[in-house]
């Protein structure tokens, strides 16, 4: 018995979860899925009007329109963010592992170890977190940082982390709009190619088909990849700042010496909504037994005589 209660004694304790990481990414299926798929009905259709690759296969119409609309983007917006922009296209390709379930259950492991040893226990493990905004929430909390002065901090960091995505999504919104309009002048300038050779006509009608494909391109590309992916980048960003934001609600439980069940309450109502089970169809009720039909009254007698009327009838 007393080497059984030695072990226990030396039994190291359960460390609490740590943070998902930061840096972990997946490909996003819908983006590769949806571009694929899109594609393929545009060349489809193509294949099935008894059309060519050929047809659309135009270097020259393709620098035309990509190299117009990057060229009123940078008109558009500063060089820093259309190069930020670029860096992070990766963000409409990809997307992050990290979920909001580890998160939670990795919060209520600090805030577990916080109520029993205090929030100073937090110091090595809030070093080691890989997400950068819960080490620096974690790390102001472990250092007495004022509660109200850490919120105000840390709801900063927020928004200017959502400012500067915004930017970024911005730019690929602003070439979904110029490149249409690309596209059109360099069908124009194809037209203009062709009016200088009109006595050949089966020269111009060809020159007239490739002239168009500048507007295929300008078109195609703003309805399939920018304007997408302008939506896609702020789709992450509200995921990134609902994440943020429950981040943070959970580190100010902490500090507040909240139980670590109420700490989950609240920071459970961020999750998305499961959907209610089915509802299971009910058996149908046994079926009840058939009322006895009554008696049927015995027929008269052939030749019997009725029954006398009664009195006063």
């Amino acid at each position: 018995m007393a080497d059984a209660a030695d072990q226990k004694k030396k039994a190291p304790k359960a460390a609490p979860k740590a943070a998902p990481k930061s840096g972990g990414r997946k490909p996003d299926l819908s983006t590769l899925g949806g571009i694929a798929l899109a594609l393929a009905g545009i060349i489809g259709g193509l294949l099935l009007e008894k059309g060519s690759i050929q047809d659309i296969a135009q270097m020259t119409a393709a620098m035309i329109v990509m190299g117009g609309t990057f060229g009123a983007v940078l008109v558009t917006s500063p060089l820093s963010i259309v190069l930020r922009a670029c860096k992070g296209l990766g963000n409409v390709f990809f997307e992050q592992t990290s979920s909001i379930t580890g998160t939670i259950e990795a919060i209520i492991g600090y805030a577990t170890k916080a109520r029993k040893n205090g929030i100073v226990s937090l110091e090595t493990e809030a070093a080691a977190i890989a997400d950068p905004f819960l080490r620096k929430a974690l790390n102001l909390a472990v250092d007495g940082t004022d509660l109200q002065e850490l919120r105000k901090m840390m709801e900063t960091d927020i928004s200017l982390s959502e400012q500067a995505a915004e930017e970024e999504a911005k730019v690929w919104e602003a070439a979904g709009g110029y490149a249409p309009t690309i596209g059109i002048i360099g069908a124009v300038m194809g037209l203009i190619q062709v009016m200088k050779h009109l006595e050949d006509i089966k020269a111009v009608g060809h020159g007239i088909a490739v002239a168009f494909v500048a507007t295929v391109y300008g078109v195609a590309s703003a309805n399939i990849f920018f304007i997408p992916a302008a939506s896609k980048l702020r789709g992450r960003i509200r995921a990134a700042t609902l994440l943020r934001d429950m981040t943070l609600e959970g580190v100010v439980g902490i500090v507040e010496g909240l139980n670590p069940t109420l700490i989950r309450q609240k920071l459970e109502a961020y999750k998305e909504p499961e959907k209610p089970p089915k509802p299971k169809a009910a058996k149908a009720p046994a079926p009840a037994a058939k009322a006895a039909k009554p008696a049927a009254e015995p027929a008269a007698k052939p030749g019997a005589s009725p029954q006398p009327a009664a009195a006063g009838s």
